[in-house]
Formats: structure tokens, sequence, C-alpha cells
């Protein structure tokens, strides 16, 4: 993997990520596909909306089919017959949402499927991800809800560098035999400056021999904090990342989140928020958000977006993806869930264009002005 800086406009950045033989231009946006699928689409759509890289998650695909089946079949890749890149999630973030225990070698945790009981540790996530055969492995970490006491998010962090540490050696001795997945470490601390600064300091001097994390993580943001506090703790912790290795900011957002994390120097980001908030009717574009379940589009004739660039625009009106909503037709999860995604990284390659011409900071301002 190679990452290298483009252009720069104050701290936004524009690079170039290559994951063998696959060109990635950053600033991106990564469509979250669970089960090595983006939900109601397939990867013809996935090209036409001109992404390179979607997010899988080990702790589904190590339930379901299993992560030896896959390899089985030559990794995810050939599984999907995806020719892209897939960065997977460590299933970390599943296994606390549904209950999970951590303790100092893992986290124990319950099937949702059957009810039967898992161990993740650090060693074992990856060896589920070198089976899948992911371009991006990302590391076992400990995530806390937020508020928390600073007692559980010290732990947290502890805990964290600790599985890290396992993570890197583990990998080091691995990756001879996996040349072709990469690894990132994820830096926690919740939205208090001090173990934000701990965990980014800990985990980016992080070697065991010659191997050190290909880039880093910022986790645990997006679960209850203000948004206020979500960016100054994205400014604190860009500040303590390396400038040569991607960033990447998980689970965030809302379009204006992302126009946020570029101007703070994140890279790469991942939610289901565009394709999730298309399922429940709801669009986004250049003018901020619109319910397409409302009465008033029933005999609209126009496209979303005048401008007709997405396979949804150029075909199909309001009025006609209204009429699918209400009808319940599976139809419009696809064309709304395509628009929502275009839109997202549409929105990341105008923000590259945007710091390539130097001219990022008016380019916020006017989108974060026509988004209100």
């Amino acid at each position: 993997m190679i990452w290298t800086l483009e252009a720069k406009d104050n701290k936004a950045r524009a690079g170039k990520l290559t994951l063998n033989n696959n060109i990635i231009q950053t600033p991106t946006f990564m469509p979250v596909g669970t089960q090595a699928c983006v939900k109601g689409l397939d990867f013809n759509d996935i090209h036409s909306i001109h992404s390179k890289i979607i997010l899988a998650n080990t702790y589904h695909l190590y339930l379901r089919p299993g992560d030896k089946i896959i390899k089985n079949m030559n990794g995810l890749h050939k599984f999907s017959g995806f020719n892209g890149s897939f960065l997977t999630d460590s299933g970390g973030f599943q296994a606390f949402s549904l209950g999970g225990k951590p303790c100092i070698d893992g986290i124990l945790f319950k099937s949702h499927i059957d009810g039967s009981k898992h161990f993740f540790t650090p060693e074992s996530v990856l060896d589920i991800q070198y089976n899948l055969n992911s371009d991006i492995m990302m590391i076992l970490d400990d995530l806390v809800a937020l508020p928390n006491t600073k007692e559980r998010i010290l732990e947290s962090i502890k805990r964290t560098t600790n599985w890290a540490e396992k993570s890197i050696k583990h990998h080091h001795y691995k990756k001879e035999s996996h040349p072709n997945n990469k690894i990132f470490a994820i830096i926690q601390g919740g939205i208090d400056k001090e173990a934000r600064t701990i965990s980014a300091n800990e985990l980016t001097n992080i070697a065991y021999k010659d191997s050190t994390f290909d880039g880093f993580a910022i986790g645990g943001l997006a679960v209850g904090e203000e948004k206020n506090a979500m960016y100054d703790t994205i400014e604190i912790t860009t500040n303590l990342m390396p400038e040569s290795k991607p960033r990447y900011l998980m689970g965030v957002g809302t379009p204006e989140d992302l126009i946020e994390g570029i101007y703070r120097g994140i890279d790469m980001f991942d939610c289901v928020m565009p394709t999730r908030n298309a399922r429940n009717g709801t669009i986004f574009t250049r003018f901020g958000r619109l319910s397409i379940k409302n009465s008033k589009f029933k005999e609209d004739c126009s496209p979303i977006d005048e401008n007709r660039k997405c396979y949804t625009c150029k075909n199909f009106s309001k009025g006609y993806l209204n009429h699918l909503y209400k009808a319940n037709e599976t139809l419009y999860i696809r064309l709304a869930s395509i628009h929502n995604l275009y839109f997202y990284l549409e929105l990341t390659r105008l923000a590259r264009e945007a710091i390539i011409n130097n001219r990022f900071a008016l380019w916020r301002s006017e989108m974060l002005s026509n988004l209100a």
C-alpha cells in the first residue's frame, strides 16, 4: 500500500491511495457493505457511482457464511465478484453494541444469530481478516459509549494499546505470506483531549521490528456526543496523526460531517447514513435533504438533481420515486441508494478538486450554506 499526498489546503488533504493496483483518490467515502454487499445494490451499481473501495464487517462474515468458507472461495473479491478494494472493520463495534464483555485478552460476545458464545482476540480478528483477504484490516479496539467516566475511557485506551501491540507483532510474522493485507490502528479516547492525546501518541509510536501500522483511524465518535465536541476531537486527533499515512474517520456521518472532517485533515470515511436514510425515504441533495415520501412530490416530473449526473437522476422523476416508496417496491431502495451514495462520493470528489485548486475554504463555506 502506498499513500501519496498530492495537495494540501490548510489542513485539508488530497492524496492517492494505491492498494494492490487499485488507485483510490482521497478524500473518499466508502459505502458500507457489511455482508460483502451494499444493501439493494449489485457491483455494477457500485461501479456506476465510481466507488473503488467498500467496507465489509469481520463480525458478520465470521458468523455467516464463515471466514473459512470465504477463504476456500478465494477471498472476498472472488466470493463477491467485486474487483475494487475491501476494508474490513474488526467487528469490535458489533461485539460491543451487542453487549460484549471486554477483558485483557479480548472480547466475549454472543452471536446475534443463534446466541452461541464467541471470543475475539487481537490475533484471531486478524486471522479472520487474512482469510477474508481484505485489502485493509482494522485491528481490535475497545470502544466505549459516551458519555462515560474518565476511568473507563483510560481503561479503554490501555486495552486498545495492548491489543495494538499484539496485533502488529502478529502481523509482522504473517505479512510475508499475506503481503496484500494492510493494517490500520484505531485511536480511541472519547471526547477527552488528554485521553485522545495519550491514545494517538501510543499507537503512532508502536512498532515491532520493521513493522508499523499502514494507516490510522479515529474511532469511538458519533456515539452520542455533541457535534462541536466531535469536531474538536477530530481536530485534536488529526494534529497527532502522521502526515505520511492515511487518516480514516470511522462511522461518520452526515454530508456536513464529511466536509468538516476533510477540513480537519481526514482522508477516508464510511457511514450507513446514505443507504439507511435512502431506505427510510430521505434523499440527500446539494441544497439539503428532501423527504421523497412527501405528497408534494406525487406529480413532480423533475429529477432529484437537475444536473442529472447519477443513474437515478438521469432516468427517473421525484414523482416516480414517490410512487415506488409508497408502493413499497424494492426498486425504490436501489434507486434512492444509488443517488445518495453518488452524492456522498461526488461530495468528496468536489472537495478534492477544491483542495487541489487551493479554494477549499470558499468551497466549504458555500457547501455548508447550501446544505443548511
